[in-house]
């Protein structure tokens, strides 16, 4: 490979550099020599990005032959005749390090035949871990990892997934989701950061950086993608890629910023929205691409379709009369990388659209120099090519113990009556549900493959909830009665192991899926589970709930029966053993709720409500809520201005006591309160959050520094304003009231 990457180089300065470039800095110098040198069909083959089985053996769209192929005759049509650029994810069945390494090698390697020999940019998901590697390390799924409020650890979480993404030759990951999760009917809501905007803000620049590091050639690193841009995740049915309804002042104030947070923090790329968002297809929204991405955002990265989002301006959305329209909308309102994602014909359809004047030639090089840039960043264009035995860590205990750890940090327990938990590891345990022997459970979608049904033939060698409680207690102490997902089933079995049991742990939730296979009408638990849960309660034995679900399912029916509930969320391969060192004492539930848990399928509200909404709000779990093996004591509440101005800092501080017997850590959260304001503020909204680690009977000062500024909101017109009045700080129940003059 690295004859290709010496020819390219040699070619760059060869070609003849246009009269401005003189005095650009060498990135700028590369690129517009590049650019210089290419035909209109070279450049729309660059914002072209193609699913790997448009290039592999087999039918398509999902026929390719196990194990994947590459077929030369394709390969060749979509990047030697056609001059794709960009090529993405696998088929139906995951790959191993030497298949991906030959893959990629595979059509680098048809690049370098090219002309301009312009090496392709591969992408892959890595929602949570790198996808579709047998081996890789699966972490928590975004939701659970919102639940640990730590920073620091989605950041190295992030660094180990762009090492394994590296490590199979990859340089681009489609991550993090930032989009909010406030309607967790939506199928994606394991995706999101959850339904705060300063959570969501702070845990994806944490992982933006955690890709990407400062230098995006560092071979350890990868490209992020923020997504999806934006309001996809408020769809009015709860059904995926179906219409948004977000006002513009929620829109500006909530949705908005976590995206700003991940360009500031330096994201290459960003993934538009697949749906219509008040009333106009995201990808044909001008003002929203150009407008306020790349304008206002001053977002200088790649914009990149979704899955086939282009042909739905004409498929689904019928706002263009065909393909051919839809690709001038969605190119002319500002789509630099389009996913297109099977044929080729996207780059005919463009190429005629620019010889007939219908889009613009400045346009298609803006695009362009923004896919090279992002290429010369990741080394592509200059650097040497990746080295196999650079990865030694992939898949390794090293990540293993990773994993492990952030599940850990992530499980919140909800519910603990007269301290069941931890259980004695004397005693003996009946382990039932369908999601206690399923590996499936413990990941859900975009695994190592894109529905996550296959995940426990892939990772077989793991631990599942059941074997984990097996080897810790040894399996003479553990029973396990099968249990389907949704299938009514005679209960006396389980019932006659309760009673032999001096604990049940009932393992409960939801099957894998994604996307539009994740689509429900409600969020009822299957009648099945509630039953079982009823009746194993009905023994008069502990019952030990144990949730892995990507969203919070309604267990009102049944949760004052249960003696404890920890909700595990999706905490991937190493969440058996997580739980199994949670529930047995090895480590304390650290966790706190990332999303309000409602009580009823209708009672879905966020904890920053406005105060007129508070009459319907009654949620299971609270916002923040977690339980913890010790007892936190706060007091002494203060702060450092009674008074303050716009250009003020307000410093809030209060001492936190860990008054029990065990070490732990507490998540402390800062909230304040506008008490009045000219548009109906919410209740309230976090402003600071820090995790605290304290020795039993050890007391810690925890501050804040509150810009004041940044409690001003949206007014109609989606200026931000500060208005002078009182507010309120609230940490831990205590509350103390300042005034901004």
């Amino acid at each position: 490979m690295k004859s290709f990457f010496c020819a390219l180089c040699g070619l760059l300065c060869c070609l003849v550099l246009p009269a401005r470039a003189g005095t650009l800095p060498p990135r700028e110098q590369a690129i517009e020599r590049t650019l210089a040198a290419m035909t209109l069909p070279e450049k729309v083959g660059q914002m072209t990005l193609l699913t790997f089985n448009t290039v592999a053996q087999g039918t398509l769209p999902f026929g390719t032959k196990e194990p994947h192929r590459l077929d030369p005759e394709r390969l060749w049509a979509a990047i030697g005749e056609h001059h794709v650029g960009a090529i993405f994810n696998t088929g139906l069945h995951a790959l191993t390090l030497p298949e991906w390494r030959s893959v990629v090698t595979g059509i680098e390697a048809a690049a370098a035949r090219t002309r301009l020999k312009i090496p392709v940019l591969y992408g892959i998901d890595a929602v949570h871990g790198m996808s579709y590697a047998c081996g890789a390390t699966l972490f928590p799924q975004q939701i659970g990892l919102a639940a640990t409020w730590d920073p620091g650890l989605v950041g190295e979480i992030a660094r180990a997934t762009a090492y394994e993404a590296r490590a199979a030759f990859i340089p681009l990951v489609f991550a993090p989701s930032v989009d909010l999760g406030r309607n967790p009917v939506h199928s994606r809501f394991y995706e999101t950061f959850g339904e705060d905007t300063l959570l969501a803000s702070r845990l994806g620049a944490a992982m933006v950086r955690g890709f990407q590091g400062n230098n995006l050639a560092n071979p350890y690193r990868v490209a992020a993608t923020l997504k999806h841009f934006v309001g996809y995740t408020m769809p009015v049915t709860g059904k995926d890629r179906t219409p948004a309804a977000v006002p513009e002042v929620v829109l500006q104030e909530n949705f908005i910023p976590p995206f700003r947070a991940g360009i500031e923090a330096g994201a290459a790329a960003v993934m538009l929205a697949n749906c219509e968002l008040n009333g106009v297809p995201v990808h044909a929204d001008r003002h929203l691409i150009t407008d306020v991405l790349k304008n206002s955002l001053g977002f200088r990265g790649v914009v990149m379709s979704d899955w086939g989002s282009v042909y739905s301006l004409s498929d689904s959305h019928h706002v263009a009369r065909d393909r051919r329209e839809a690709v001038k909308l969605a190119v002319n309102a500002g789509l630099d990388l389009a996913m297109v994602p099977f044929d080729l014909d996207f780059t005919t359809l463009l190429v005629d659209l620019v010889k007939k004047g219908e889009v613009p030639m400045a346009r298609i090089d803006d695009a362009v120099r923004r896919v090279l840039g992002l290429k010369y960043d990741l080394g592509l264009l200059t650097g040497p090519p990746p080295n196999a035995g650079d990865y030694p860590d992939f898949g390794s205990q090293r990540f293993a113990d990773l994993n492990r750890r952030a599940a850990r940090a992530s499980l919140t327990l909800l519910k603990n009556e007269k301290s069941v938990l931890p259980l004695p590891k004397t005693a003996r345990v009946l382990v039932t549900g369908f999601g206690a022997d399923s590996m499936a459970a413990l990941n859900g979608g975009w695994t190592y493959t894109w529905r996550g049904q296959d995940t426990d033939r892939y990772a077989a060698d793991k631990s599942t909830i059941l074997k984990a409680i097996a080897a810790k207690l040894g399996p003479a102490r553990v029973e396990h009665v099968a249990a389907t997902y949704d299938e009514p089933a005679d209960l006396g079995r389980e019932v006659a192991a309760a009673r032999r049991a001096d604990a049940v742990v009932l393992c409960l939730g939801e099957e894998p899926y994604a996307e539009n296979f994740g689509n429900i009408d409600d969020l009822s638990l299957p009648e099945s589970q509630t039953a079982l849960a009823r009746a194993l309660a009905a023994t008069g034995k502990p019952v030990i709930l144990v949730l892995t679900e990507g969203r919070p399912r309604i267990i009102r029916p049944f949760v004052d029966q249960m003696a404890a509930v920890l909700l595990a969320y999706l905490p991937g391969n190493e969440g058996g053993n997580a739980i199994a060192d949670v529930l047995f004492g090895d480590a304390g539930p650290e966790g706190r709720l990332p999303f309000t848990y409602p009580r009823g399928p209708n009672g879905l509200g966020t904890y920053d409500h406005k105060i007129s909404e508070g009459y319907a709000q009654d949620p299971e779990f609270p916002f923040g809520a977690g339980l913890s093996y010790s007892r936190f004591r706060y007091s002494g509440l203060a702060l450092d201005k009674a008074q303050v101005t716009a250009t003020d800092v307000l410093t809030v501080s209060v001492a936190v006591r860990n008054d029990g017997r065990r070490p732990a850590t507490e998540t402390v959260q800062l909230y304040v309160s506008d008490l009045v304001a000219s548009i109906p503020p919410p209740v309230k909204r976090l402003r600071g959050f820090r995790k605290v680690a304290l020795a039993p009977g050890e007391q810690a000062r925890v501050s804040f520094s509150l810009p004041i500024k940044d409690l001003a909101f949206m007014d109609r017109n989606g200026t931000p304003i500060l208005e002078p009045g009182e507010f309120e700080v609230a940490v831990g129940g205590l509350h103390r009231k300042f005034v901004v003059r």
